[in-house]
């Protein structure tokens, strides 16, 4: 399959950057670890695995158990882009992640987060 960079990246680079965001904004690991999880339907032995497997975005997401089904909902813009607007299912599973993140990081509630 072909596609952007960052199909190919793996997650477990780009999971650190995550949680520093967050934390420089006062919430933490645990919480991130908690949007990822709600989305992808990864328990937390299973999100650590995929991190310690360097697997890549493509890859996590494909051996995601469920994308929450109210994923759907999360809408808004992320690096200048409407997630709901994204045409690539994979693209837009990833713009998922960053603006539950973003979100997390602007120091929303988790109870509006988590939909």
């Amino acid at each position: 399959m072909s596609g952007h960079r960052i199909f190919t990246t793996a997650f477990a680079s780009v999971y650190p950057l995550y949680v520093q965001k967050a934390e420089r904004k006062g919430r933490t690991k645990a919480e991130v670890d908690d949007v990822i999880r709600w989305l992808t339907g990864y328990d937390q032995t299973g999100l650590e695995r995929q991190i310690e497997a360097k697997k890549d975005f493509q890859t996590f997401f494909a051996e995601a158990p469920q994308l929450h089904p109210h994923a759907s909902l999360i809408k808004g813009v992320v690096c200048g882009v409407c997630v709901e607007d994204v045409e690539d299912p994979l693209m837009q599973k990833i713009r998922y992640l960053d603006k539950l993140v973003d979100e997390l990081a602007k120091g929303k509630a988790m109870e509006k987060i988590l939909r």
